[in-house]
């Protein structure tokens, strides 16, 4: 069952979370000024060691679990349904080909799509 630890639960996710594994938090996204991309992605963290003085667990960067659940909480242990990776590739928009389509473009192919786009609306040309 996966496990979620909430903001005010940052001393907790930092005594039970185990060093090598990925955890997960979800980030919010503008979509007046980017309204293409998700509302909702989520990021992986890794945690690898301990700080120095504190002995908290931290990741590569010196980002300790503790401070990385105020701030981005809640922390994930799988990932967050029904999202995607923020770093992974984003969905592809404005194509004539639709979302549905699944094929090669080949050389016939590549040519049809280049007269379907000579045949459109030139921004240019149209009437204001």
């Amino acid at each position: 069952m996966p496990k979620t630890w909430q903001p005010h639960q940052a001393t907790q996710f930092a005594r039970q979370l185990r060093l090598g594994q990925t955890y997960y938090y979800v980030n919010t996204h503008d979509t007046k000024h980017n309204p293409y991309e998700d509302s909702k992605t989520y990021s992986e963290v890794v945690f690898t060691g301990h700080l120095p003085f504190t002995n908290n667990p931290c990741t590569d960067g010196g980002y300790s679990a503790h401070t990385l659940c105020q701030n981005f909480g809640p922390m994930y242990d799988t990932p967050p349904r029904g999202l995607r990776n923020l770093d992974g590739p984003a969905p592809q928009v404005g194509a004539p080909l639709g979302n549905d389509y699944r094929g090669y473009l080949d050389e016939a192919e590549m040519s049809g799509l280049e007269k379907h786009v000579r045949n459109s609306s030139d921004p240019h040309t149209r009437r204001r």
